[in-house]
């Protein structure tokens, strides 16, 4: 296998502590985007399942929302989810929360466990691609396995 970069060498350290034989496959191009992930992967928009981290409004705690590449989060739905408001997270918040940069944070190993809800529309697929620590690393898993990997609550989150 290739050198990773540092933060890419994390996620992957995290999976094999996990055991299941993912393998974070760095890119020459950009994953940064769900779109951009996806043609260098060469799956659908669909199967990339993208973190985006909110900021609880009253307790400050982060907030993970795996969602789907395609769909747009319901931030008033997923507050309700988990009780509270939330908000986009700025970047400063999502490097001192996650360890990573906006672009390539992981659904897992955060330096702060977040709360997290997985976009229901990512079961209907046999295999998801995530980042994986940078703007162009991907790992491929089943959506069972990021279920299982991050504890996440599996919810209707998506706008419309």
């Amino acid at each position: 296998m290739t050198d990773l970069s540092p933060s890419a060498r994390r996620v992957q350290d995290i999976l094999d502590s996990i055991g299941l034989g993912h393998r974070v496959v760095e890119h020459d191009g950009s994953t940064r985007t769900s779109e951009d992930a996806a043609n260098a992967i060469g799956c659908t928009v669909a199967q990339i399942g993208k973190s985006l981290i909110f900021r609880a409004k009253e307790s400050g705690r982060p907030v993970l929302v795996v969602a789907s590449g395609v769909n747009r989060v319901d931030e008033k739905a997923a507050g309700r989810l988990i009780g509270e408001k939330i908000e986009r997270a700025d970047p400063d918040f999502v490097r001192e929360n996650t360890g990573f940069a906006i672009g390539g944070v992981p659904p897992l190993g955060h330096v702060v466990p977040p709360l997290v809800l997985i976009d229901a529309d990512l079961l209907t697929f046999e295999t998801i691609w995530a980042a994986a620590g940078t703007p162009n690393a991907v790992f491929q898993l089943t959506p069972a396995q990021l279920v299982s990997m991050t504890g996440g609550r599996v919810e209707a989150v998506k706008k419309g």
